[in-house]
């Protein structure tokens, strides 16, 4: 049995659910100890729950210490299995960060896999949905990951209510991801929605975004103004994305109460311009949400991006210990070059 010391670096969510996936995909049963012991709430919370289940229900695992607030687990699991699956976080708990621990272990299958989610589909501290279906979604396809996501109501804090449904087909050898330079930038695409408020506001995020974008050219903005039966609540977004000849840089801002929607839209645009301007190939979140990916490819994949964080360094760490794949962290000028060679004990 794997023990992982969930203390290990920067000691929060992304360790658990990430060693579960592993786990299930390797058929390498995992103890987990000190379960997000660096987080001011340690132990499991709901959507840390429901990502646990998710990712056992495909693979038929059996988990001891599975409770709220629990800071042990044992996890053994079975084959793996697609289908269909029902996975409720129960709260406004990020349905994306569900996602990062079940969408790879659903790649795996040996089947189709259907997953119904419900829970926060933008929330604070985790990718808005539209970042994941815009930007990860994308990238991931170009190594052979065949996945889709329809949102059915959209979800948001505290309320949660939140449904999609995402298709995965099985991708059992994946294409490694090289991304040695961005090139030439085709254009900024803006998805912008609320919900239960004023049109104005998805507006007014979008059009801070481009300002602080005002060089580079728009492709296209799309607004959604949802009402009571495509959403629970009130909330909204605004995700970013910069087209380039060879990849895809993203940024976001979830509209928060008591934050003007043109300081969120202003942020997310200065996010996004320096990760233009900085030659980056993968934006400072998608350089830690690929790693499992290009842990699974079958050759060598490495990217250029301007910071690499502890998540990503964790992340690094743990494949490593159930993978046979080394990582390297190199400066490469002012950006920092990640390459991951799999098949090397």
């Amino acid at each position: 049995m794997q023990e992982i010391d969930g203390a290990h670096g920067e000691g929060g969510g992304q360790l658990l659910r990430t060693s579960v996936a592993l786990a299930a995909i390797t058929g390498r049963p995992v103890h987990l100890r000190n379960i997000r012991a660096r987080r001011a709430n340690p132990g499991l919370a709901p959507q840390h729950l429901a990502a646990v289940k998710a990712v056992a229900s495909l693979c038929g695992a059996e988990v001891d210490g599975l409770e709220l607030y629990s800071r042990e687990i044992w996890f053994r699991p079975g084959p793996l299995r697609g289908g269909q699956f029902d996975f409720p976080v129960g709260t406004a708990g990020s349905i994306t960060l569900v996602l990062q621990a079940v969408l790879p272990v659903a790649v795996m299958c040996p089947e189709r896999t259907s997953m119904h989610i419900a829970g926060g589909t933008d929330v604070r501290a985790s990718p808005p949905l539209d970042y994941f279906r815009h930007v990860l979604l994308p990238l991931m396809s170009g190594m052979g990951v065949r996945a889709k996501i329809d949102v059915l109501r959209r979800g948001y804090y505290p309320r949660g209510g939140g449904e999609v449904i995402v298709e995965a087909e099985p991708s059992s050898s994946l294409q490694p991801l090289v991304l040695d330079t961005p090139g030439t930038l085709a254009g900024i695409q803006v998805f912008a929605h609320v919900a239960n408020l004023p049109n104005h506001v998805s507006q007014r995020m979008a059009n801070s975004a481009l300002t602080e974008l005002a060089p580079f050219y728009t492709l296209g903005v799309e607004f959604e103004l949802l009402g009571r039966n495509r959403a629970i609540g009130p909330g909204g977004a605004v995700v970013l994305v910069g087209q380039t000849e060879h990849t895809r840089l993203g940024a976001s801002a979830v509209a928060q109460r008591g934050m003007r929607a043109e300081e969120l839209g202003a942020a997310a645009g200065r996010f996004l311009r320096q990760e233009i301007v900085s030659g980056a190939t993968l934006d400072v979140h998608a350089a830690d949400q690929v790693l499992i990916y290009l842990a699974l490819a079958d050759r060598a994949s490495r990217f250029l991006t301007r910071s690499f964080s502890s998540h990503g360094i964790t992340t690094a760490w743990l494949l490593e210990q159930f993978l046979p794949v080394r990582f390297q962290v190199r400066q490469a000028g002012q950006l920092i070059c990640v390459t991951a060679e799999p098949g090397l004990d």
